[in-house]
């Protein structure tokens, strides 16, 4: 048996994460060809590289199935309930920033404020009958901010890709969505609310609490985690 330590598995987080490793004496590459999910650990030994989707670890995390994930802070706290239960964050990574926000279209230039949207989400409902549309992708972490903001008047429209579109295509008055720069929020006229940020976000090391070790793979973990914070 040995450590299973989960990376995502294409794209820069992938590369990233790889170079962050790196610069610390372990060595983690791909093997086989693109679509093959395998991996090799160099540098280190009793520890697995197991490549998954970023939003696939935190579930794999709290299921005991690996043992160490890199992925975001924002799909740990959106997909694990009681999360710090589950897994510990052992090390922000420096990469992957992004903020997690509430935007609304530009031209609601009386709305800058969450008192505002809960003022302007009472008006929307008693005017056209139904709630306010959010779109997002981050239901559970939405309903906490806007339940511990008092925010009622709303229904969340679930979006996985362009979420910054619907606005502009009527399916959503505002969003909730992850954003690094604003840049596409702007082109698609939308604003951030003053105080609409919910999370900040980066790639983070997390440690499984629920996954077993033997006593081989507490030593290899133990080495691990001495390799990384040297």
């Amino acid at each position: 048996m040995s450590i299973k330590l989960g990376v995502p598995s294409k794209g820069r987080l992938m590369e990233k994460t790889f170079d962050w490793f790196a610069k610390r004496g372990i060595t983690l590459s791909r093997t086989g060809s693109d679509r093959e999910y395998a991996g090799a650990v160099e540098g280190v030994e009793g520890v697995d590289l197991v490549l998954l989707s970023a939003g696939e670890i935190p579930r794999e995390l709290a299921a005991g199935r690996i043992h160490l994930g890199v992925t975001g802070t924002d799909l740990v706290h959106e997909k694990l309930p009681r999360w710090e239960q589950q897994v510990e964050e052992l090390e922000p990574m420096g990469f992957g920033e992004a903020d997690l926000i509430l935007a609304v279209p530009q031209f609601w230039i009386d709305v800058d404020t969450l008192e505002d949207l809960d003022a302007v989400a009472a008006a929307f409902r008693r005017t056209h009958g139904h709630r306010l549309r959010i779109a997002t992708k981050y239901h559970r972490l939405i309903r906490e901010f806007l339940a511990d903001a008092g925010v009622a008047d709303y229904q969340l429209i679930d979006s996985q890709g362009a979420t910054e579109g619907t606005v502009k295509n009527e399916t959503a008055e505002m969003v909730a969505d992850i954003t690094s720069t604003g840049e596409t929020l702007r082109a698609n006229h939308l604003k951030i609310l003053s105080d609409g940020l919910v999370l900040r976000s980066q790639a983070t090391l997390w440690r499984s609490r629920v996954a077993k070790c033997t006593s081989e793979e507490k030593s290899a973990l133990k080495t691990l985690l001495a390799k990384i914070d040297s």
